[in-house]
């Protein structure tokens, strides 16, 4: 008993002893741990409260300054780090993570989008970043700016891509842009989450095709750049086939340059021959003239613009693309402007394709998207207040029975309280742009300005498409003759594919109203977008890259915008 007494104490204090010497150890363990975390907590807590401060320092919207580089994303920025709880989003545990590295690349191939790089402080990245790899070697401060300037980069960037650098309506008084829409912010976040940095940037883009095929454009006539581009060929008389000139020699080169002459065609005779004047067809497709195979003085003139000249173009028309919404529609309408063409699309594909007549110089076509929901045959024409004291009121002074031979009527006052105003009691040689408080409309008649179908989409420039009883103006190559609103050449093919599904409108009874001369509204089956763009650089399904006449100006103006640093006041 004794024995078994004694052994059960002896065991005892052998487990006894034992457990204290692991709960010992244990203890130092459990010491040891928080130890290392709180040095981790520590660290990442200090730079969670750097950035905050940074941010917060910087007011509302920010204005801060982070490595000798301003930041731009003023209202963005400041709502991610809320988000987040100014959490960082560039490092984890003091380590930069491998997206710095995907954002930097993604920045350094901005230029494909015909971007600067160095709006995204590319540079300054470098410069933070160092040659240090990725390791633990950046102190809080310098993860902090790193962070911010990171953080920045993205969203502008981001912003960029999805939305263009540059706003048309600051630039473009006409110009709408209905641009599509989504949050840098959240796409940020998101990238971050599922490590897919450089995927956001693909889905950024705009997704269709010829933006793609632009860029590919972009690529080709910066490589014709990079070899000295082309030399403009000497002043002189027109050239054409069977004639021979020492400028052939010249024409033959630019023409190689360009790829409008198959290099193995090249020679140094003095003659044109047919390959030559196939390639000047060519080349005059592409560039929206006359397809005579003559060099004249518009597709001279057309040759010697310069291969920058044209790099810059296809930037700019690059921008354009980022400026439209993310769904052009399944089926729309796509005019643009300076190809003086509309085209109806139905998935991806042009089936109906005319010439139109756009705005002049001084009464631009605007630029928006709308959907077209009616149509109305044998239109009266309200004449708009402008185009009455310009264009209306001197003919009238010219010609007292002008409105009589034009079956216009005089009115005061709109609607029910309008009053007809018999044109002969008006003294019109004392009546000018300051006193004129009439109306005109002319009445549905093979004359009318307005044809004998109208096309609305109703919009806040009162612009719509309409036929016109001057034809001849469509065997113009240029057509900017309207006061804005778009002629059509083919209105009754147009009213017939607009009506198509409705059984009540075939082609017959189409023409049947319009021999009635009364106007008469008809509500479209369903509405249909309606793109009203200005493209002076494209390429086409068959990979052809054209070109077009600035007709209003406007190329100059965004290529100026995108070369600009990015505003304090972005986003």
């Amino acid at each position: 008993m004794v024995k078994i007494i004694y052994l059960n104490c002896m065991h005892y204090c052998i487990s006894n002893y034992i457990r204290r010497k692991i709960g010992f150890i244990a203890f130092g363990l459990l010491l040891l741990v928080p130890v290392v975390n709180n040095s981790l907590f520590s660290q990442t807590a200090n730079l969670q409260e750097t950035i905050r401060t940074r941010v917060e320092s910087g007011g509302i919207p920010l204005n801060l300054v982070v490595a000798g580089e301003r930041l731009h994303a003023r209202q963005l920025l400041p709502q991610f780090y809320e988000n987040r709880s100014f959490q960082p989003a560039w490092s984890d545990d003091g380590k930069i993570r491998q997206e710095v590295f995907q954002l930097m690349a993604g920045i350094g191939n901005s230029t494909e989008e015909g971007l600067n790089p160095q709006d995204y402080h590319l540079d300054q990245l470098k410069e933070l970043m160092g040659n240090k790899e990725i390791s633990n070697a950046l102190e809080v401060q310098d993860l902090a700016e790193l962070d911010l300037l990171l953080t920045d980069s993205y969203l502008i960037y981001a912003s960029h891509l999805l939305h263009g650098k540059v706003n048309p309506e600051t630039i473009h008084s006409e110009w709408y842009a209905n641009r599509r829409q989504a949050s840098p912010v959240d796409i940020l976040q998101d990238a971050l989450k599922n490590n897919q940095v450089s995927q956001s940037f693909m889905r950024l883009l705009p997704q269709q095709p010829e933006y793609r095929m632009l860029k590919d454009a972009l690529k080709t006539y910066r490589r014709i750049l990079a070899i000295g581009g082309w030399t403009p060929i000497s002043a002189g008389p027109s050239m054409k086939k069977g004639e021979i000139d020492d400028r052939i020699i010249e024409l033959k080169g630019r023409l190689v340059a360009s790829g409008d002459l198959d290099s193995s065609l090249l020679n140094f005779k003095q003659t044109f021959d047919d390959a030559l004047e196939n390639a000047v067809k060519f080349f005059q497709k592409r560039h929206g003239l006359e397809g005579d195979g003559v060099v004249g003085k518009e597709t001279l003139a057309a040759l010697n613009v310069s291969a920058e000249s044209r790099v810059n173009q296809v930037i700019t028309n690059l921008e354009r693309w980022r400026w439209l919404p993310e769904d052009l529609g399944r089926n729309h309408i796509l005019i643009n402007i300076a190809n003086f063409e509309l085209d109806v699309i139905e998935d991806g594909n042009p089936v109906l394709i005319m010439k139109v007549i756009v705005g002049k110089n001084y009464r631009r076509t605007p630029v928006f998207s709308d959907k077209m929901t009616y149509l109305v045959f044998c239109p009266y024409w309200n004449v708009p207040q402008n185009i009455a004291v310009e264009d209306i009121l001197p003919m009238i002074k010219k010609d007292t029975e002008y409105l009589t031979k034009q079956k216009m009527k005089v009115f005061q006052g709109w609607g029910s309280e309008a009053k007809e105003i018999d044109p002969a009691t008006i003294e019109w040689s004392a009546v000018d742009g300051k006193n004129f408080n009439f109306r005109f409309r002319q009445d549905p008649w093979p004359g009318n300005a307005l044809g004998s179908i109208k096309f609305m989409f109703p919009n806040r420039f009162n612009v719509y498409l309409h036929d016109t009883p001057a034809k001849e103006l469509f065997k113009k190559s240029a057509r900017g003759f309207s006061s804005g609103c778009i002629r059509l050449e083919k209105p009754l093919e147009f009213a017939e594919y607009l009506l198509k599904s409705d059984p009540k409108w075939s082609g017959k009874k189409i023409i049947e109203a319009i021999n009635l001369n009364v106007e008469r509204t008809v509500r479209l089956p369903e509405s249909l977008p309606v793109h009203l763009l200005y493209w002076t650089a494209w390429v086409n399904k068959n990979g052809i890259v054209h070109f077009r006449e600035d007709i209003y100006d406007r190329d100059e103006a965004v290529e100026l915008a995108l070369k600009e640093r990015p505003p304090d006041n972005e986003n």
